[in-house]
C-alpha cells in the first residue's frame, strides 16, 4: 500500500520497459499479465509507475499518462509539500514515535545487551555499548519496533481474520520504500511496513483490514470500497492520517 494510494503486491514479471518522458515527467512502466492500466505517484519525490497490460503500446501509456497529468502534478505537489523528519543522529534529545506518540530519546551507553526502554510517558531510553554507531543505534531500535509490532500484530489479525472471513497464510514485517503494506493474493501472503510502529495503532488496524481484504476483492474498485467501510467505517480517516504524517528520513529517500 503506497502513502498516496494503497496497491496490489504483484508476484511477477518485473519492469522490463525503458521510462517514459511524458511532459518532462519520467514514467516507470511495469507490464503484467493485467486487463487494465494502473498508474500511481510514489513517495518520496512523487515517481509516477505505470502498471500496464503486456500488449499496450508505449504510444497508448502516454496517452493515458497524459489524461492524468492533471491528477499527478497534483500528487506530486502533495509529496514536496508533506512534512519529513530530519534525518536520525540517534542522540539524546531526538523526538522519536511508537505508536502515533512522541517520546524524547535518552542514550545510555553500558556494557551489555543492547535495550530499549520506554521510561516515562515521554523519554525512550536506548542502552548500547560504548562507541556503539549511529547505524547500529538505528538497526537496534528497528529491531524494537519490530517485535513492538509482532506483538500487536497477531491479536489484530485473529479479530479481522474472524470478522472478515478469510484466512492469510503468512504474515511478515518488511521495510518498505513505497507501501505501507502488499498482499500476494494468489500466496494470500501479507506485508506490514516496519513503520506502522511509530503511527497511531489504528492505522495498523487500517493497513491490515485493508490487506485482508484484497482476499475478498483483488482491485481498488467501488466493491473494495464498500467492504472497507462495511468493516471498517473510520477507514477513510486512517487513510488521510497515514497521508499527512511525516516521512521518515531514512526509510523514505533509498
Amino acid at each position: 500500500m503506497s502513502i498516496s494510494d494503497l496497491t496490489l503486491d504483484p508476484i511477477a514479471p518485473k519492469p522490463v520497459a525503458p521510462e517514459l518522458v511524458v511532459s518532462g515527467i519520467a514514467v516507470q512502466i511495469v507490464r503484467k499479465p493485467i486487463k487494465n492500466l494502473y498508474l500511481s505517484v510514489c513517495p518520496p519525490e512523487g515517481q509516477v509507475r505505470v502498471a500496464v497490460p503486456l500488449h499496450m503500446t508505449d504510444e497508448n501509456v502516454r496517452l493515458a499518462v497524459i489524461s492524468r497529468l492533471i491528477w499527478i502534478k497534483k500528487q506530486q505537489a502533495a509529496f514536496q509539500a508533506q512534512p519529513r523528519q530530519s534525518k536520525r543522529e540517534m542522540v539524546t534529545g531526538e523526538s522519536h514515535y511508537v505508536f502515533g506518540k512522541r517520546y524524547r530519546l535518552e542514550i545510555i551507553e553500558r556494557r551489555g545487551c543492547h535495550e530499549v526502554v520506554i521510561k516515562t510517558n515521554s523519554i525512550l531510553q536506548l542502552f548500547v555499548n560504548p562507541g556503539t554507531s549511529t547505524q547500529n543505534r538505528a538497526l537496534v531500535l528497528n529491531e524494537w519496533y519490530r517485535n513492538q509490532l509482532k506483538a500487536r500484530i497477531p491479536a489484530l489479525l485473529n479479530h479481522w481474520q474472524v470478522a472478515i472471513g478469510k484466512q492469510a497464510a503468512e504474515w511478515g514485517i518488511k521495510k518498505m520504500k513505497t507501501k505501507w503494506g502488499s498482499c500476494n493474493i494468489y500466496q494470500r501472503r501479507i506485508r506490514l511496513n516496519l513503520e506502522l510502529a511509530k503511527k497511531p495503532i489504528e492505522c495498523l488496524e487500517y493497513v491490515l483490514v485493508h490487506e485482508l481484504v484484497h482476499l475478498l476483492e483483488r482491485h481498488h474498485n467501488d466493491r473494495f470500497n464498500a467492504y472497507m467501510t462495511h468493516y471498517l467505517p473510520q477507514w477513510q480517516r486512517c487513510h488521510d492520517i497515514l497521508k499527512r504524517e511525516p516521512l521518515g528520513h531514512e526509510d523514505w529517500v533509498h
